[in-house]
């Protein structure tokens, strides 16, 4: 097979994911091997490749890839998420667009429209994956809105019902004004906001006196039902039982008392809106205080708005706040720096609102969660920097909101049959339903059209929670085959913005409905930034197309320059420059074996310095081989990454090839032929999971194979002998090899002319390695000497004096200048970090290892002065 001279991503990437997914390399059905198991974090239905993505997926990848080759039955199972809030603005977007408003539609006709857009752009994100060459398990495509997972969570909704955990309740929920339906506190981002603090004057009912009030809703002056004073605030004990009236609206209400109000906040006196505030609401059923709800669902003003009606909030704050100055009830106003609730999903201003909702109990429900990751180990967090993070939410964890006042996604089975608050039951469908109805109110007349579903939806992460079971089929058939076998799953890789969201969530999930973990490992992943260290965002324009640099750089490069620098849990500051070394690396792969392969092969001897290369590697490819396996057990992908890349960039490339290759027009003997490429195997395997087109493409080059044979299947290397001493010996011979090198480039001593090497003190030099220094550095002789060498340059290795005799090749006077010159900075040098060292402010205050590195340069320029010393010596 004819060897292009060039990679080519764009041409292989496509051949090698269709021959994969023709062989059905990615498909798992349960057998008698271990399993292996992953679950992808679906994207939301609505989403398109970015950077968090392609980080997030590519370590998923590498390791579903790794199980493949370790011979485990590997499977990982892809799908999206029905993103409730984010699907319903887009299709409401596009209705818009057609001029067609959602409250024109049945919800029957909106969910037509919903599923049509799902379909056309569902999958988009999924099929963008496989041109990272992701390798899901395709035929196990799951989403949450299918028949599986819609039946999983209904069922799941009504067995926590009959349990009592799920309840409804008129509560202070999170109002999303934007898409109009509540959110849980979990999807209320707080952000700090400058903005002002308004002195408010009330007048108190039946004297000229007032009352001043601080706040930074002046809109909310028209919901107030109370002022509340501190019982133990002299300066207000005279207004005990008075009452005020409400500037502009003129409504009385009533001073209350309570210790709940800070006195050094503001005025000390404070409105209390129960309807908007949740701590007011406490007031309010605490004093029995009126509830006044101001606000439409719009978060514009209501009747109660009075002239404001049909106005939004922000536009009414700053129209009130001129009508109170006009009116003289503004006293001053103050910046103020306020923590405000936005929607995750919307960025609109979150506004409190009471309203009947779905409520999850969670108290009981997380106890088993906590202590799997707490105590008992179960589930292991990595890095485990977020096992805190952890404890705090669930041990402070409040009842979940699970209800949502959108029509996509899993209608609650709730269906009510009269006008009374209990008038309502939970059934999986409306069969069930009439006749738990039918039941309950002791009406047999009663019909299935006389009941009526609850309106709105679950939560998206109240499906999401099940995903380990449900796309098992673990929910609906809790034994079947499959669910037995994949069930726990291994390993989740997922961002740490979704630990409480989703990653807890499951967790409860699992033990509640199988009574055990979800999953063995949860690796965090960083956010992705720019070199600015600002989040990769749209809106910011920072974010690079994810395809647009797979067809820059090939998959292959992306997925290198990601990892080298994602440690877990740490933030990827990205620079497409690492993309770039990415790409490198694998032309540097391809061409060291279009080298090889373009070596003629004979039936001659095996040179000694090949044979000792070839074991040298072998050696250090195990040890590298034992690195590699204990970075993937903790988890430090990244690392096991760089430990492959210096495997086969330094070693095998740079130095191995270097030293069995055969002189010029020669050919190359067989047994070492054979042996390179089989050690050249090894590398690819260890690199496929990183790289795996690259790597597919040079195995099917090095040999045809059978489809039995392919890179994606083969077997994961195991660690052979290590010998220690070999590696070492090696190290040491590269530095000799580097002195003779920098000879060579400062003397500009081209290559082909020979030199000579001779070496005071050989105690540590190991003579066996003579052979490889004397084929890489083209030295002709080394001899061992018992006294220093006159008149040649030296180089220092360790304890051993190296000279390389010059004999009229240099200038002497001009090498003594020069040396003197060196000497007199490196002196002056090693003043300086005694000087730095000698302080005993310093050493007492600076990090140990900031210490190490100085006495490490101090060690060095001492070892440099005495290597110049010894060479002006020589040179008389």
């Amino acid at each position: 097979m004819e060897i292009p001279s060039k990679y080519n991503p764009q041409a292989t990437e496509s051949h090698w994911y269709d021959y994969w997914m023709k062989n059905g390399y990615f498909h798992s059905t349960p057998d008698e091997r271990e399993p292996y198991s992953i679950v992808i974090p679906p994207p939301n239905v609505t989403g398109i490749l970015h950077m968090g993505h392609m980080l997030n997926n590519t370590i998923q990848d590498v390791l579903i890839r790794r199980a493949r080759l370790l011979g485990k039955n590997a499977c990982w199972v892809p799908g999206t998420d029905h993103a409730s809030i984010a699907t319903e603005a887009k299709v409401v977007a596009k209705l818009k667009e057609q001029g067609i408003h959602k409250n024109e539609l049945s919800r029957e006709e909106f969910l037509e429209h919903a599923w049509e857009w799902t379909h056309q752009y569902g999958g988009i994100i999924l099929e963008q994956l496989k041109k990272l060459g992701c390798s899901c398990d395709w035929d196990r495509t799951a989403f949450t809105m299918d028949k599986e997972r819609y039946d999983s969570v209904i069922k799941v909704f009504v067995d926590l019902y009959n349990k009592g955990l799920i309840y409804r309740g008129y509560r202070m929920v999170n109002w999303d004004p934007e898409a109009q339906t509540t959110l849980s506190d979990e999807e209320v981002i707080y952000e700090e906001k400058q903005g002002l603090l308004y002195y408010l004057a009330y007048a108190i009912e039946g004297s000229n006196e007032k009352v001043t009030i601080a706040t930074t809703r002046p809109e909310t002056i028209l919901g107030d039902t109370a002022i509340c004073i501190n019982p133990n605030d002299e300066r207000f004990r005279h207004l005990k039982g008075k009452k005020v009236i409400v500037p502009i609206c003129n409504r009385v209400i009533p001073i209350i008392e309570d210790e709940y109000v800070d006195v050094e906040f503001g005025t000390g006196c404070l409105k209390v809106t129960p309807a908007h505030d949740i701590n007011d609401k406490a007031l309010g059923e605490k004093h029995n205080l009126e509830t006044i709800d101001i606000f439409n669902d719009n978060a514009s003003l209501n009747s109660f708005g009075m002239h404001y009606e049909g106005k939004d909030r922000f536009i009414v704050r700053k129209e009130i706040s001129k009508e109170l100055e006009e009116k003289g009830f503004l006293v001053k106003t103050e910046t103020h720096i306020n923590k405000v609730g936005t929607s995750e999903r919307t960025k609109a201003v979150i506004e409190p609102k009471l309203s009947d909702q779905w409520f999850l109990k969670m108290e009981d429900l997380a106890k088993p969660a906590l202590e799997a990751v707490m105590e008992s180990g179960d589930v292991k967090l990595h890095p485990k920097k977020f096992d805190n993070t952890y404890r705090h939410w669930m041990e402070n964890v409040r009842d979940w909101n699970i209800s949502r006042q959108l029509w996509w996604g899993q209608q609650i089975p709730a269906f009510y049959f009269g006008d009374g608050q209990e008038d309502f039951v939970v059934a999986a469908n409306l069969e069930d339903a009439l006749k738990l109805a039918k039941e309950k109110s002791g009406k047999s007349e009663l019909q299935e059209s006389d009941l009526r579903q609850d309106a709105d939806v679950l939560d998206t992460w109240f499906s999401s929670w099940l995903w380990p079971m449900s796309v098992f089929g673990g929910i609906m058939e809790p034994d079947n085959e499959e669910i037995n076998y994949y069930y726990p799953t291994n390993d989740l890789v997922t961002g740490p913005d979704i630990l409480f969201f989703w990653v807890a969530r499951m967790i409860v999930a699992g033990y509640e409905f199988r009574g055990e973990k979800p999953f063995e490992n949860v690796y965090f992943t960083g956010l992705v930034r720019d070199k600015q260290r600002r989040k990769m965002s749209k809106s910011l324009g920072n974010s690079p197309d994810a395809l647009k640099l797979i067809e820059d750089y090939g998959a292959d490069g992306v997925r290198v320059g990601l990892l080298l620098s994602s440690a877990a849990g740490n933030d990827l500051m990205f620079d497409e420059d690492l993309c770039q070394q990415g790409k490198n690396f694998a032309n540097k792969i391809w061409n060291g074996f279009r080298l090889i392969k373009g070596w003629e092969i004979a039936d001659i001897p095996q040179p000694e310095a090949s044979k000792l290369g070839l074991e040298w590697y072998e050696s250090k490819l195990n040890k590298t081989l034992l690195e590699i396996e204990d970075h993937f057990s903790k988890f430090r992908i990244s690392d096991a990454l760089m430990s492959i890349y210096k495997l086969v960039w330094d070693d095998y490339s740079s130095s191995l090839l270097e030293i069995i290759k055969p002189a010029y027009q020669q050919p190359i003997d067989r047994t070492t032929f054979d042996k390179v490429i089989q050690l050249f195997e090894q590398n690819l395997k260890l690199l496929h999971p990183f790289m795996p087109f690259l790597t597919e493409e040079v195995w099917q080059h090095i040999a045809k194979r059978e489809e039995s044979e392919a890179l994606v299947i083969a077997k994961w290397p195991t660690v052979g002998k290590i010998d220690e001493e070999l590696i070492a010996q090696f190290d040491f011979a590269a530095e000799v090899i580097a002195g003779v090198r920098t000879i060579r480039k400062n003397k500009n001593i081209p290559m082909k002319e020979a030199l000579e090497l001779s070496v005071l003190n050989s105690e540590e030099a190991s003579k066996r390695w003579d052979v490889v220094i004397s084929k890489l550095t083209n030295v002709s002789d080394i001899s061992y000497l018992d006294a220093q060498l006159e008149g040649a340059l030296t180089f220092r290795v360790k304890s051993n004096e190296y000279f390389v005799p010059m004999e009229g090749a240099i200038d002497i006077e001009a090498e003594i200048v020069k040396i003197n010159e060196e000497l007199k900075y490196t002196k002056g040098f090693l003043v300086s970090v005694q000087k730095k060292l000698s302080n005993e402010r310093f050493v007492s205050n600076a990090p140990e290892k900031v210490i190490a590195i100085e006495r490490q340069k101090m060690a060095d320029a001492e070892a440099k002065i005495e290597t110049l010393e010894k060479s002006l010596a020589s040179l008389g």
